[in-house]
């Protein structure tokens, strides 16, 4: 069922046939109307974008103009943004797009940048979540100075922009506005991604809960572009109609959208795709592969509030750490990982990138300590938040190395001290530790001086800390 709805969405938006739409009836624009318009820069048209209203997806014109019947559940037009120019925002809050309403006609005008953008960085936030006052307060005096002083060490004209992978805010929508301010004190171009915390509960199913959103942010997903890369943005959170019950899950709509978005990308550009749910999570994530069987991809995702990276086959999936932590509890999230986000360093279609935890150096990268075994034995446990298979870590003992240190799926001490038990922490008692597949530990012999950890990642970099 779920395929014959993919097809016949996608002979929808190839100029086919409509079936099977989740999403309501949009009062914008009558049904039917030919949406039209034109890309411009600098007075003159922009050949070659692409624009979409989430269903018909076309290429402009040689003079920059571009024209689609609009789909009946339509709400938005969007330009996926071309490499070599900026990305529009209105206090750094992406603006990439259009309220269908008013009138069928839709101009874009784009800046270009005069330089090359094949050299580039991105940085993803996961799950900001402020549900209050005292939370806003922590976003703009903890999270928003440390983006600040990063940004103080870029050069002055680096190219840099942000995602938030979802959950900006917790169920708490008029706080979307903090949010916005802390986006715009940061200093960078932000795109947003719909998390389960940033739906409209108890006004009908799936086709409802995006409304608040899609007023605040526009579409819920979309693409753009930046020197090699096109970036793609997906709801991937699936309201059920009953309070917060939801599931991973990417609609028909989306999918056949994305089909035809990706027929006017070369298969030899990086795909940066971005959600909130983990992708390898999603109830209909095997349809999703299959459209990008023929990329390089990496997925940016969140949610889950502890950092995973896991690869499989052509795709590179990073689960990131939160912004807030364990909810604005403690110095940790549940895993270990401490508050921060990542920061990705494109060079063409190559990505390196690292953890930034916040209010600490770049290099922060592993936690050690030394802990009574169950033995009452001296033991080494490391916690190393971003270690994926191609990462080295070796311990060392009074300057003797010790060799490769063996990798546990285990809880981190610091985590259990914080949050274990009912009681704790005392704000937000729920939290609790989790366990996570980046400790690593030894049994250490009585007497020993000194214990140091020693982390190469997969870029060649090293770290190292005494416990």
């Amino acid at each position: 069922m779920q395929r014959r709805n993919f097809i016949q969405n996608l002979l929808w938006i190839t100029g086919g046939l409509l079936a099977g739409c989740s999403k309501r009836l949009s009062s914008a624009t009558r049904e039917g109307a030919v949406i039209k318009g034109k890309v411009l820069s600098g007075g003159k048209g922009v050949a070659d974008v692409v624009v979409s209203d989430g269903f018909s997806v076309v290429k402009t014109s040689a003079n920059g103009s571009y024209e689609f019947r609009k789909a009946p559940l339509a709400e938005h037009v969007f330009v996926s943004v071309p490499a070599g120019y900026a990305l529009p925002h209105e206090k750094h809050i992406a603006r990439h797009y259009k309220d269908l309403g008013t009138t069928d006609n839709w101009n874009f005008e784009l800046e270009a940048l005069g330089v090359n953008d094949d050299q580039h960085q991105f940085m993803i936030w996961a799950d900001p979540q402020i549900k209050n006052d005292n939370d806003v307060r922590k976003l703009m005096t903890q999270s928003v100075p440390d983006v600040q002083n990063y940004m103080k060490s870029l050069p002055a004209n680096a190219l840099i922009h942000g995602i938030c992978v979802g959950d900006l805010v917790w169920d708490n929508l008029p706080l979307f506005s903090n949010y916005n301010a802390a986006i715009d004190q940061c200093g960078l171009p932000f795109f947003q991604v719909i998390g389960n915390h940033d739906m409209d509960y108890r006004m009908g199913g799936d086709e409802t809960s995006d409304n608040t959103f899609k007023k605040t942010y526009g579409p819920s997903y979309y693409s753009f572009n930046r020197g090699q890369v096109h970036y793609v943005v997906l709801d991937d959170v699936w309201y059920l109609g009953n309070e917060r019950e939801y599931k991973g899950f990417i609609t028909d709509e989306q999918l056949a959208w994305l089909a035809k978005d990706l027929s006017f990308v070369a298969k030899d550009k990086l795909l940066v795709l971005c959600a909130h749910i983990p992708v390898h999570a999603v109830e209909n994530k095997q349809a999703l592969y299959n459209l990008i069987t023929e990329y390089k991809v990496h997925i940016m995702t969140g949610h889950t509030h502890y950092n995973n990276n896991i690869i499989n086959d052509n795709v590179y999936e990073h689960v990131h750490g939160t912004v807030c932590g364990a909810w604005w509890t403690g110095p940790i999230c549940g895993d270990g990982t401490p508050p921060g986000y990542a920061v990705y360093e494109v060079n063409g279609t190559e990505l390196k990138w690292f953890y930034k935890s916040v209010g600490q150096p770049r290099d922060h990268q592993i936690r050690a300590m030394m802990e009574r075994g169950t033995s009452n034995e001296q033991q080494l446990v490391a916690n190393v938040w971003n270690w994926d298979p191609t990462w080295k870590v070796e311990y060392q003992v009074d300057g003797v190395n010790k060799g490769a240190l063996p990798r546990f799926t285990d809880f981190d001490p610091m985590a259990v001290a914080l949050y274990k038990g009912d009681q704790l922490p005392k704000s937000r008692p729920f939290v609790e530790p989790r366990k996570t597949d980046h400790v690593f530990k030894a049994t250490i012999p009585q007497g020993a001086q000194q214990v140091k950890v020693l982390a190469t990642d997969r870029f060649g970099n090293k770290y190292e800390l005494v416990a």
